[in-house]
């Protein structure tokens, strides 16, 4: 089973045994507007938890993406890269940027469930 994490900054990881799938969150691509370039961490890196990690433009602006959970890069999502449109189409599933082993599961406490994490949208509008 996956559980699913999401920050402040609207990352989320998904996780999936020892691995975690990240990404932005539904809410942040809509706020982005059209994608237009994504980059990625390369493979191999170790991120700290709050590292700027990937790159997302849009039409709009350039925005940071940065690591939910500390951990080592262990693939991307090249697809992301070649068709950006892919985190306006589908943020959660097709767009998702890059896995990372997790360092520390116990940093997943310190992120928001999906219900704190639709609670805390409401504070934004």
């Amino acid at each position: 089973m996956s559980e699913t994490r999401y920050s402040k900054d609207h990352e989320y990881v998904r996780v999936e045994g020892g691995e975690g799938v990240v990404g932005i969150s539904d809410y942040a691509q809509q706020q982005l507007g059209d994608v237009v370039f994504a980059e990625t961490p390369p493979i191999g890196k170790a991120l700290k938890k709050g590292d700027p990690a990937a790159v997302v433009e849009s039409v709009k602006a350039a925005s940071d993406v940065f690591a939910p959970v500390s951990g080592e890069v262990i693939a991307v999502n090249s697809e992301v890269e070649s068709t950006p449109g892919l985190i306006n189409e589908d943020a959660f599933g097709r767009g998702w940027l890059f896995r990372i082993k997790l360092a520390d599961p116990g940093e997943l406490k310190d992120l928001m469930d999906e219900p704190a994490y639709a609670d805390f949208l409401k504070t934004l509008a």
